[in-house]
């Protein structure tokens, strides 16, 4: 069992995954700093100051100061701002995503294009017609005498 494991760790698709999953949790620390140190103020600068991470509706009526404050007295609040943050994230995630398997796919095709290219160069060329035409006299030729 233990030479089973083994080999399913050496196979590349866990390593593969393993290296993902670990370059994702860089490249989301990446993205909630975008969001929050770079995009955030400049929508809060566009709506008049208003910071989406502390926008909170608060269910108790207690009337909390911050969102902070709020979750750490224990007081239900609905946090629509930290959703909308989220989905901030989500979004440059998922165009950040979409550009990178965009380019991925056009180094791939680039490279089977150059591939195909190079086999189609390096494979010997086919008899030509005129080659054809003279094998068939030939072969005529041989027939009739």
């Amino acid at each position: 069992m233990l030479n089973e494991f083994k080999a399913f760790i050496a196979k590349g698709n866990v390593v593969d995954l393993a290296v993902g999953i670990i370059i994702g949790a860089a490249f989301t620390a990446i993205v909630n700093s975008l969001v929050a140190d770079l995009i955030n103020p400049i929508i809060g600068l566009i709506t008049g100051g208003v910071d989406f991470s502390n926008l909170f509706i608060d269910l108790s009526g207690t009337d909390p100061v911050s969102l902070a404050a709020a979750r750490e007295a224990g007081v239900p609040v609905f946090a629509y701002g930290a959703f909308i943050t989220a989905v901030i994230n989500f979004l440059i995630i998922a165009w950040v995503v979409f550009l990178l398997v965009k380019a991925v796919n056009r180094l791939k095709d680039a490279t089977m294009r150059k591939e195909a290219a190079e086999a189609a160069a390096a494979a010997p060329a086919g008899p030509t017609e005129l080659d054809i035409l003279k094998e068939i006299r030939d072969t005529l030729q041989q027939r009739a005498s």
